[in-house]
């Protein structure tokens, strides 16, 4: 019967003179050469004719033709499921007189990397080893999707780019943490992996969350922002245009790499960027892994320690947001002046670890780094229990660089400190006064010394007062 009234209303339009035009469009990110998430039902959606039923096609499964009506605003949506790794394939969307053809799909892993400039970060502006890294860069099985650096003032249904093959070309001007991520990924699980690249440099979280829920936030709503005319600083604006269109794209998870914009609200941090990951969520369908890395020691010459308290805040996150992992890269920072440090392909690694072993259960290397589990006073001596993924602490200078004790006074005490397996251990003098603290790189750029067996860094840390 269908097929009927597609030929009556074909024929009436011949014969009224009328043009019928081609009205199946999908948005940008479902271009030649995209990455799509394997063994998944995926959403695939667009524009057409009101009222019409599409076929979608999927060639890596000939026999399963999905169906999605057309509503009366021109816009549909379908799930399509996909099967293991693999390609390339066509996925095609066919009306009953047009059609879209998709070609060179890939079936993989597909990770969204978003941030600030560390995330946006290439191999043009400055990376270790960079024009080597370029060179190597032709890896056909990562495929890229780099948003342009835009905003609106209103949630976009597309954006203005397209998916590309990791080349030199194609490296050399996206995120390299990012890049150095995937190739990880794709030499470890052998499969495709695509990455939605969403980053701007000097923006603050705030621009990257739905403007409603900072607007009706009545802490987040009084952070005062600095206003530059490089970088957008209005709430939503970025969330609008550069994450509101991949939605809801499936992924696999989603690396972050932010905070130094917002140190001077510090204590929010915890909370915007909480709320933010669950806004997301919410679009994305599921609540998918957030893997994040803690801003890096630098001289900001901030007032407060401000830097200091937003690495806590990072850190508090982990608590209060489930399918949350952090790494540390102060060991991999060359010069507390410059606030991107230029190792990213060891960073990009490094969450890549994380991902491996979280994600995909496979451990290939350590990423991850001791943090403070307790600090008691024991005859006349603070010790300092440290937690995690590690059997020993060593010290890379005689004296541990970065710990500080200080009494009831508020005086810094003079101390050799000890290591003792997974313990610091900090004599007191007896006419010294508690209650006593002790912090660990609780500043904005100093480097500490204590590493793990796998020279892993301590994440820094400051104990509530010492008394028993």
């Amino acid at each position: 019967m269908k097929n009927t009234n597609y030929f009556v209303l074909g024929l009436l339009a011949l014969t009224l003179g009328i043009e019928v035009k081609a009205q199946i469009q999908l948005p940008s990110v479902f271009s030649d050469g995209m990455v799509l998430q394997q063994n998944s039902k995926v959403a695939v959606w667009g524009w057409g004719n009101p009222s019409e039923t599409l076929m979608i096609l999927s060639e890596w499964s000939p026999g399963d033709t999905v169906r999605a009506v057309v509503d009366n605003q021109g816009r549909w949506k379908a799930e399509v499921p996909t099967g293991c790794a693999g390609g390339p394939y066509t996925l095609e969307v066919k009306g009953w007189n047009d059609s879209w053809k998709v070609s060179d799909v890939m079936l993989g892993e597909v990770w969204l990397c978003s941030g600030q400039s560390n995330m946006e970060w290439s191999a043009d502006m400055g990376i270790m080893n960079g024009e080597q890294e370029v060179k190597q860069a032709a890896c056909p099985s990562v495929r890229i999707f780099h948003n342009p650096k835009q905003g609106a003032d209103t949630p976009q249904t597309d954006c203005r780019t397209k998916w590309e093959v990791a080349t030199p070309e194609s490296m050399r001007k996206t995120s390299a943490t990012a890049y150095f991520f995937a190739r990880y990924l794709t030499e470890h699980l052998k499969v495709p992996v695509g990455i939605l690249v969403s980053a701007w440099g000097g923006t603050p979280a705030e621009v990257w969350t739905p403007a409603e829920i900072v607007e009706k936030d009545k802490i987040l709503s009084k952070n005062k922002l600095k206003d530059y005319p490089w970088w957008p600083i209005k709430p939503g604006v970025l969330y609008n245009q550069m994450i509101h269109p991949l939605v809801p794209y499936q992924i696999a998870g989603c690396i972050w790499y932010q905070g130094e914009s917002n140190h001077e609200n510090a204590p929010s941090y915890a909370r915007l960027v909480s709320k933010m990951v669950e806004s997301w969520r919410k679009d994305f369908r599921w609540d998918f892994p957030f893997y994040y890395v803690q801003i890096a020691p630098h001289t900001y010459g901030a007032k407060n320690n401000t830097p200091a308290l937003l690495r806590e805040q990072q850190e508090l996150m982990l608590s209060l947001v489930k399918s949350t992992a952090m790494i540390n890269i102060s060991d991999l920072v060359e010069n507390v002046k410059d606030i991107h440090p230029r190792n990213k392909r060891a960073i990009g690694e490094r969450l890549a670890c994380l991902a491996m072993d979280k994600v995909y259960g496979q451990f290939t290397n350590a990423y991850e780094s001791p943090h403070l589990a307790s600090a008691e006073l024991q005859r006349g001596k603070v010790v300092v229990n440290l937690e995690g993924n590690f059997s020993f602490l060593r010290s890379t200078a005689p004296n541990i660089t970065g710990l500080v004790l200080t009494d009831g006074k508020g005086d810094t005490l003079t101390v050799k400190a000890k290591i003792k397996g997974k313990q610091i251990v900090l004599p007191v003098r007896k006419q010294s006064t508690p209650p006593y603290q002790v912090s660990y790189c609780f500043d904005e750029a100093t480097i500490g010394s204590l590493r793990t067996e796998a020279g892993l860094p301590v994440l820094p840390f400051c104990t509530k007062p010492i008394e028993k």
